[in-house]
């Protein structure tokens, strides 16, 4: 949008400038043109009542007295031939090769002719048409300033709803906007303040309700586990016991499924998300992972950065410890960690990879799925990170097969954002460690 207002002012501007440009030059240099026909057919006028007034007294007509109708001017020099009744010309001056004319002709009979050199009347012409041009650069450059300056005051307020939306679609506390003066745009803001005042209490609904379904259902589980448990102690019959460790299992298998349940309903409402300095993650799988590859005789290089993203700590954490513990076990060489900027968006990547054979082809289309597995795991770790990524806005792929490449996408902070205002809760970033 940025690109596009700049784009549409100067345009107006730039077309502006030309409609009324060129033919305030043209005017400018006709003007110029006519001021010096002007004066050269008024000196010519002065310069034959002059002499007609000399011819009638009787006094001589010289050359010498021509001179004092020419010579230099504050404008251009002239050149002056006189006619006299008795058909001799004088003249004064030095003739140009191109020129004007401006002629006088008394009622003695005295033809006066005046000459102005056409290259001094271009020049003129030339100073008027560049003056108006200097005018029109000035108009344009302050265009173009008036142009950026209301394109940042249009994009900013948008790039600011844009962090406070992607706040909102985290959980996070919705971070307040002062108004812009720009009515569409604060209009938006208060629509989007007052969803965010209706997803937060809808959030807050359902959170009360998953705390109360797990207390619920915890309850008569754990009597129901209790009872069966008393029932496969006291009792002295084999297909009774059998039949109660049996039902135990069950109600175990139950209690699994119902946290399971309860932890993925809380990672959707993106309770733990927020603005993670991803150098601390990075220093704590430094700090994990170091020793374990030195004793395998094997190194992981984890790059610094200085990126920011939004992300639960200790989720993104798992995450990475993931990659790595797969690496470690199913890669080669050196594993590699870094993170970077995507082009054309504001997401964060990260990249972890090593010089290992890589994913095999049979199962690269099926490798975040539960129970697929290259080696002798379980096939959960991959599936469990893919869950955890996803429950912060983000996604994890298979960026390359071979040699093996993953990529964790994150939401970014847009550049133009100010974090003090975008993150209102104090402290942008919690360092976290996790201690063993």
């Amino acid at each position: 949008m940025r690109r596009r207002v700049l784009i549409a002012t100067i345009s107006a501007v730039g077309v502006a400038v030309v409609l009324l440009g060129i033919p305030l030059a043209i005017a400018a240099a006709q003007l110029v043109r006519d001021d010096a026909m002007r004066d050269l057919q008024a000196r010519a006028a002065t310069a034959g009542r002059a002499l007609e007034v000399r011819y009638n007294a009787g006094e001589a007509i010289t050359t010498q007295n021509l001179e004092t109708y020419v010579g230099y001017s504050a404008d251009a020099p002239y050149f002056i031939a006189v006619t006299m009744p008795n058909g001799d010309v004088l003249t004064a001056g030095e003739q140009p090769s191109s020129s004007y004319t401006a002629s006088d002709v008394t009622d003695s009979g005295i033809v006066v002719i005046m000459y102005e050199s056409w290259w001094d009347v271009f020049w003129e012409a030339a100073r008027a048409v560049g003056l108006v041009l200097a005018v029109g650069t000035i108009a344009v450059l302050a265009g173009v300033a008036m142009a950026i300056w209301q394109a940042n005051r249009l994009t900013a307020p948008l790039v600011y709803l844009a962090a406070s939306a992607e706040q909102i679609g985290s959980g996070q506390v919705r971070p307040r906007l002062d108004h812009t003066g720009i009515e569409e745009i604060d209009q938006v803001a208060d629509e989007l303040a007052r969803s965010s005042d209706r997803m937060a209490a809808r959030l807050a609904a359902e959170r009360q309700f998953a705390s109360d379904a797990s207390h619920q259902l915890r309850t008569p589980l754990t009597a129901l586990s209790m009872r069966l448990e008393e029932i496969a102690a006291t009792t002295t019959q084999p297909e009774v016991r059998e039949e109660a460790e049996r039902s135990l299992e069950q109600v175990e298998r139950l209690v699994g499924v119902v946290d399971d349940l309860l932890g993925r309903t809380r990672k959707a409402l993106g309770s733990g998300t927020e603005l993670v300095r991803l150098e601390d993650v990075f220093e704590q799988q430094r700090e994990e992972w170091s020793a374990v590859f030195t004793k395998a005789g094997r190194e992981v290089r984890i790059e610094p950065t200085e990126a920011m993203a939004f992300a639960t700590p200790g989720g993104l954490a798992q995450v990475l410890a993931t990659l790595i513990e797969n690496s470690l076990k199913h890669g080669a060489g050196t594993t590699t960690v870094a993170a970077r900027e995507s082009k054309g968006s504001q997401a964060v990547v990260i990249e972890v990879g090593d010089s290992g054979p890589g994913v095999p082809e049979i199962i690269s289309a099926r490798i975040f799925e539960r129970e697929v597995t290259g080696g002798r795991g379980t096939g959960l770790g991959l599936a469990l990170a893919r869950d955890l990524v996803t429950a912060d806005g983000g996604r994890l792929e298979l960026a390359q097969r071979v040699p093996a490449v993953f990529a964790v996408f994150l939401q970014g902070v847009p550049t133009m954002v100010d974090l003090d205002t975008v993150v209102p809760h104090g402290k942008a970033v919690k360092e976290r460690r996790r201690r063993r």
